[in-house]
């Protein structure tokens, strides 16, 4: 998707930033050669048990190699559950960071080695840690995307809305990568979906940008605000038409106006949301069911449930 990091049009006054550059990507492996390593480092990057143990006796656990990794950092992210859980014992230092600032945790996450996270957590590893671009474990977790190990760091306090340099929380990136999976159960755990970015974007703007309906639904379903504006004074409605996605800017425009729109009824003194009453629908000039006509397939038709202010 990433629609919201580089957009092909410009409208006047609209912020066009490049790709995020604080979004975490790749593999997240080490890229190693082993004349570059010393021994320690080599040992717990390879899985040797035997030999860890041997140099320990007379080495530090928390020596660090000139990337600043230590022997914890470079088991974490191969997955040597063993050397991750004797260094453990040796009490070595678990939240020290290599030169990117990412903690073994971070690496744990990043290279999706699920065991090793678990046993860090366990032992007091801090999952709010953050990178060179203020990214934590979670928003890792988020963009991989791996919802057990989300489960994991939220079970151990991680914050749920933490942002990153662009102000990008877990949330957000998740709507980035098109994770809806990942954006449903962070909703059920409380990830605000109000959250704005440097630049005032929401989530719901992300998902407008890149014409991701599904997404739209979700965030809808739990709140979003279809008139907040960001520094330009731009709406999600402007994020899908800039985004090329036309078609569904009318109907985010639509769904704004039925409901903000109330009519009353004998059987309703507060008022009754134009949703209730099918007939409307027509008067508004929109044909649900209506084939999608944006410049990418896919974009079908917002469906209203009769009744109620939330799309199916």
């Amino acid at each position: 998707m990433k629609k919201i990091f580089g957009f092909g049009k410009k409208k006047k006054g609209l912020p066009s930033p490049s790709k995020s550059a604080s979004l975490p990507v790749g593999s997240g492996g080490y890229g190693l050669r082993e004349r570059d390593l010393g021994k320690l480092h080599r040992a717990a990057a390879t899985g040797d048990l035997g030999k860890l143990q041997q140099l320990l006796r007379k080495q530090d656990s928390n020596q660090l190699d000139k990337e600043n990794r230590t022997p914890l950092h470079l088991a974490c992210a191969n997955g040597h559950l063993d050397i991750v859980s004797y260094l453990i014992e040796n009490k070595c230092k678990l939240n020290l960071c290599d030169n990117d600032s990412r903690s073994p945790l971070m690496k744990a996450v990043q290279c999706q080695q699920e065991k090793c996270a678990t046993l860090l957590l366990e032992h007091g590893a801090d999952p709010n840690v953050v990178d060179v671009n203020c990214n934590t474990a979670l928003h890792f977790a988020a963009c991989i995307p791996n919802i057990s190990l989300a489960i994991e760091l939220l079970e151990h306090d991680a914050d749920i809305d933490a942002q990153n340099k662009d102000g990008h929380t877990p949330l957000t990136l998740a709507i980035t990568e098109n994770h809806q999976g990942m954006v449903e159960f962070l909703l059920q755990k409380g990830a605000d979906v109000h959250a704005v970015d440097k630049s005032k974007r929401t989530p719901l703007m992300v998902a407008a940008s890149g014409g991701e309906l599904s997404l739209i639904k979700i965030l809808l379903e739990h709140g979003a605000d279809l008139s907040h504006k960001d520094v330009s004074g731009c709406t999600a409605e402007d994020y899908a038409h800039l985004g090329g996605y036309s078609g569904l800017g009318k109907q985010l425009s639509e769904y704004a106006r039925w409901k903000t729109v109330e009519k009353p009824s004998p059987g309703n003194k507060k008022g009754m949301s134009v949703f209730s009453s099918p007939d409307r629908f027509g008067d508004l000039g929109y044909a649900l069911g209506a084939p999608a006509t944006d410049k990418e397939a896919g974009i079908d038709s917002l469906l209203f449930l009769t009744g109620s202010e939330k799309f199916q």
